[in-house]
């Protein structure tokens, strides 16, 4: 006998093998492992800080921190406005960061150090210690070092973790972090080198100005870029099955690789002549950096084509409202939402219309991973979660949703008629689904087939 896919089944229970009243032991508790880890990234901020503040001196840890911060903010805001569609938890932000900038950082630093002066010693030639250090330690141990969080992240908050553009978000704030901290120690020591010299402040004829414009105004993105390809493998083993081990492995691993040969050829155009940094920069980062900045913003498209094409089961099971999926499947829409509920009752119901979004959209992802057997056995489980957590929020989220639906029309197409509308038959939620206290759903779960992605079925009338 052949059992039902995970979407397919009735909300019956923990799965199979799990025991409720069992207790987890006491390393396996959340704030056990939030402690640890917060522990671990304060002591590690505290070493990297003494290091970076020896290596620069005082004044120089001071100009390399001004300098340094200033592209933190925009890089950070770009990564946040690819992941609007499903926004993650900054929490999740906040680790990725100070992974980079405190973790990743301090092992690079002791790792780059010890593996370039044991070159050394062993060739009695620091030239080439140096450049072997550069264009092959370096990237292999920073690329390692940024993509644990990564991991950490894929293994530890799975339910945050679940696409492309989660591993890019994820990855290029850890590589923002990481930047951040070496562009202190870069522009620091460079100021030293420029006090040395008797130039006072930071002349444009400096080497904190050029250090400052290589690696600040030119290539702020050069370390997101480089973590952003282990991200990449990272969301499509993520898109796999769990089955799929294989391919969960070998595609994080094949990005993790290439991760590091971009990283070391960046490094390389040091070596390349006097024009060798300008090659590198115009033949392979910028037409890297526009291919993945397009790979993520179609990525995102995507998934709101997602959004739009798996909801309307569940507006056609009572669960939301008819125009919902629409207007989730458009950002202007979303922002209307929200707006509108700030207007009329506060920035608490704009919070709250908000969460009902991105709650939507993960009910969405998991529907769209559930239909194709990538969901996992804990499916029913996490679906009940969400579609309590959109019932508790109704109340201030379908009037904003309503207003967005009515400012937005779609293009004014015709609605489709005939058989080739009817098309095949639509599996909505599973029959098993109990209604939250209060709500009586359509009687006998009347499923009708998805409308196309230009209908709006509340525009209609």
């Amino acid at each position: 006998m052949v059992s039902s896919p995970p979407y397919q089944q009735p909300l019956t229970g923990p799965p199979a093998g799990q025991r409720p009243g069992r207790r987890a032991h006491w390393w396996q508790r959340r704030w056990v492992r939030a402690s640890a880890v917060s522990v671990l990234l304060a002591l590690s901020g505290l070493v990297i800080l003494a290091l970076v503040r020896q290596q620069t001196g005082t004044e120089g840890f001071l100009v390399g921190l001004g300098l340094a911060v200033l592209p933190v903010p925009l890089l950070i805001a770009a990564f946040r406005w690819l992941d609007r569609v499903e926004p993650g938890p900054w929490r999740n932000l906040l680790f990725a960061f100070a992974w980079g900038a405190c973790a990743a950082a301090l092992v690079a630093i002791i790792a780059n150090s010890f593996a370039t002066q044991w070159i050394a010693t062993a060739t009695a030639d620091p030239t080439s210690a140096d450049t072997l250090g550069a264009t092959v330690i370096a990237p292999i141990v920073e690329e390692i070092a940024k993509a644990a969080a990564v991991l950490l992240v894929f293994l530890f908050r799975r339910r945050d973790f679940t696409g492309i553009v989660d591993g890019v978000v994820i990855a290029g704030v850890t590589a923002t972090g990481f930047a951040f901290t070496e562009n202190i120690l870069y522009l620091g020591n460079a100021y030293g080198t420029d006090e040395a010299s008797g130039i006072q402040g930071i002349a444009l004829n400096s080497v904190t100005a050029a250090t400052f414009f290589v690696r600040v105004i030119m290539s702020p993105f050069a370390h997101p870029l480089f973590t952003v390809l282990t991200g990449i493998g990272f969301g499509i083993a993520a898109l796999a099955a769990d089955r799929q081990r294989v391919r969960r492995v070998l595609i994080p691993s094949a990005g993790l690789l290439l991760a590091m040969g971009m990283h070391s050829l960046w490094n390389s155009s040091a070596v390349f002549g006097d024009y060798g940094f300008f090659a590198v920069y115009a033949a392979f980062m910028v037409p890297a950096f526009g291919l993945l900045t397009w790979l993520t913003i179609w990525t995102r498209q995507r998934e709101l084509r997602t959004v739009r094409a798996e909801l309307p089961a569940y507006a056609a099971a009572g669960w939301i409202a008819g125009h919902e999926p629409y207007v989730l499947a458009s950002m202007r829409a979303r922002r209307l939402a929200r707006d509108f509920a700030r207007r009329t009752s506060g920035p608490g119901a704009a919070r709250a219309v908000a969460e009902y979004e991105a709650f939507a959209t993960s009910l969405a992802f998991l529907r769209h991973r559930g239909r194709r057997g990538r969901a996992g056995a804990e499916f029913v489980i996490r679906e009940r979660e969400l579609l309590d957590e959109l019932w508790s929020r109704r109340l201030l989220a379908r009037p904003a949703l309503e207003y967005a639906a009515r400012a937005t029309p779609p293009p004014p197409l015709p609605r489709p008629t005939g058989p080739a509308y009817a098309g095949p038959a639509y599996a909505g939620p599973p029959l098993g689904h109990i209604p939250p206290q209060g709500y009586a759903p359509p009687q006998g779960y009347a499923y009708a087939p998805p409308a196309p992605a230009y209908y709006n079925p509340y525009l209609s009338g």
